[in-house]
Parts: structure tokens; C-alpha cells; sequence
């Protein structure tokens, strides 16, 4: 099923404004997710979680002096190939899960937060978790180079 683009379009902006890099195709996803370094993945949606807490919590944990290298996003719902070869390739084993982030180093999973863990909780809290990632799997002078 897809959405609206005019519906979706202020969700997807809410990222992009954040210096988000979209990924709407296969071929997007491999390139972005085989970069060196530390990538942050947010599976954007259009539920109210996204809004109230996700992207929130998103924006949040990026004024954290310790950052990804580089932000991406797929929007479930929207980029329907590109969400599905990012579960099937790069999240294999985990539940699919929309919204929620996941944070590659070198191509490779190295933290993920699921909706579960994000419904009914605050912005905050959500960052918290966003940030302990950062300071565990990202460089220390890390500044993301998509924005």
C-alpha cells in the first residue's frame, strides 16, 4: 500500500530539514548502507508515534556532540521496495518494525530500536537510547557529512 505523496510529503521534510538522506530505491539503499563509518537508518511512517515521538526524538538526539556519519531514510508505506530490501537484507532477523531507527557501522547492525520501544514513550527517552548508541558505536569528532 502506498500513500499520498501529498500527504506524506510535511513527514518526509520533517527528516530531509535534519540534512536526511532519502532512499527510494534498492540502489540507494546498498549505496548509503555500505558506507564506512556510522549511519543512522530511521524508518519514517505515518502513525502517530512517528510523529510524536520518532522523528522528535530523531531531531533531539542529533544536537548530541557525538553523532552518526551519515543520516538516512526509507518511509515505509511510501518507498515499498526499498523499506522491503532493508529488512530483508540489512535487518534480517529482526521484526519489521515502522517507525524505528537502526544505527550501521561499516555496513553492518550495530543498534536498533523498535516501534515496541518507541509507542507511549516520550522524545526523550527516545533520544536517551539514540545518544547511548552514538557514544558506544560513533567517533568521538564524528560530524554527519549529509547534512
Amino acid at each position: 500500500m502506498r500513500y499520498d505523496p501529498l500527504f506524506v510529503a510535511p513527514m518526509r521534510e520533517e527528516l530531509v530539514r535534519l540534512g536526511f538522506e532519502e532512499l527510494h530505491s534498492v540502489e540507494d539503499v546498498d549505496r548509503a548502507l555500505s558506507r564506512s563509518g556510522a549511519t543512522l537508518l530511521v524508518i519514517n511512517s505515518v502513525c502517530g508515534c512517528a510523529a510524536g515521538s520518532a522523528r522528535p526524538a530523531v531531531a533531539l538526539s542529533l544536537r548530541h556532540s557525538v553523532r552518526p556519519d551519515h543520516c538516512v531514510t526509507v518511509f515505509a508505506g511510501m518507498d515499498v521496495e526499498a523499506t522491503q530490501y532493508v529488512r530483508e537484507h540489512y535487518l534480517a532477523g529482526q521484526p519489521p518494525s515502522s517507525p524505528s531507527m537502526a544505527l550501521f557501522v561499516d555496513g553492518k547492525l550495530a543498534a536498533m530500536i523498535h516501534r515496541h520501544q518507541i509507542e507511549g514513550q516520550y522524545p526523550e527517552s527516545i533520544a536517551r537510547m539514540l545518544i547511548e548508541a552514538y557514544d558506544r558505536f560513533c567517533q568521538r569528532d564524528s560530524m554527519p557529512t549529509d547534512a
